[in-house]
């Protein structure tokens, strides 16, 4: 059992925090808001959720889940997270976020800003390139045929290995994408992104093999 801390608990971190439970994890679930709009949320996931302020749950957390619009990254604390598993399920959305002239150039990916910004974490880019309702419904156990696999990419091979144990036990294999410099192959607007899994339309998806993320990914062209 490994307690997982959420830094932005909406659809995307809600969902990853349903699927933890559900695995037996333990979630301690945030966000800007205050754990007080989140009661209903840790009633409904049961006993091995709580609600918590950020730091409360950067500081609970063996791994640490940031899915927040990305221009507030600035805003998740550095201290706590020290030599802790980030995953970052960031995207930048130029329309929401606004312009930032690193990534706009290219010079950059938003999970090397993240990692910059938390220097003594180990961030690992996952969760970012699948709508939440197919992340939802195409968890399988290990060893089906129709298993879905996710995209990682890090800097850090012990905090990948993690990663993929973690995203294993909730229902999901992962190809290794690269580095973070590499995970701009996984951004919004690139062949991995949503496309594998079926269109938005569909709630229900489609299964995505290793062999299609594999595909998808070396299509990438910037």
């Amino acid at each position: 059992m490994t307690t997982v801390g959420f830094i932005g608990s909406g659809r995307i971190g809600g969902t990853v925090a349903r699927l933890s439970v559900a695995a037996g994890h333990r979630v301690v679930l945030s966000n800007s808001r205050g754990p007080e709009t989140l009661k209903g949320l840790a009633d409904e996931l049961g006993p091995l959720a709580r609600a918590g302020t950020v730091e409360q749950a950067a500081a609970a957390g063996e791994i640490v889940v940031v899915a927040i619009p990305l221009h507030a990254y600035r805003s998740v604390p550095a201290e706590p997270l020290a030599s802790k598993i980030v995953i970052d399920a960031d995207n930048y959305y130029p329309q929401r976020d606004g312009h930032i002239a690193e990534l706009d150039s290219g010079s950059v990916t938003s999970s090397e800003l993240l990692q910059q910004h938390l220097a003594a974490s180990h961030v690992v880019k996952a969760f970012n390139n699948i709508y939440y309702r197919h992340l939802l419904s195409l968890a399988r156990p290990a060893g089906v045929a129709d298993r879905s696999f996710l995209p990682i990419a890090g800097d850090d091979p012990g905090a990948k290995q993690a990663v993929t144990a973690f995203l294993d036990s909730i229902g999901y294999g992962t190809v290794d994408a690269g580095s973070l410099a590499d995970s701009w192959r996984q951004q919004p607007g690139t062949p991995v992104y949503g496309a594998p899994y079926g269109p938005f339309e569909q709630p229900a998806g489609t299964p995505a093999s290793a062999e299609t993320i594999r595909a998808a990914l070396d299509a990438a062209a910037r």
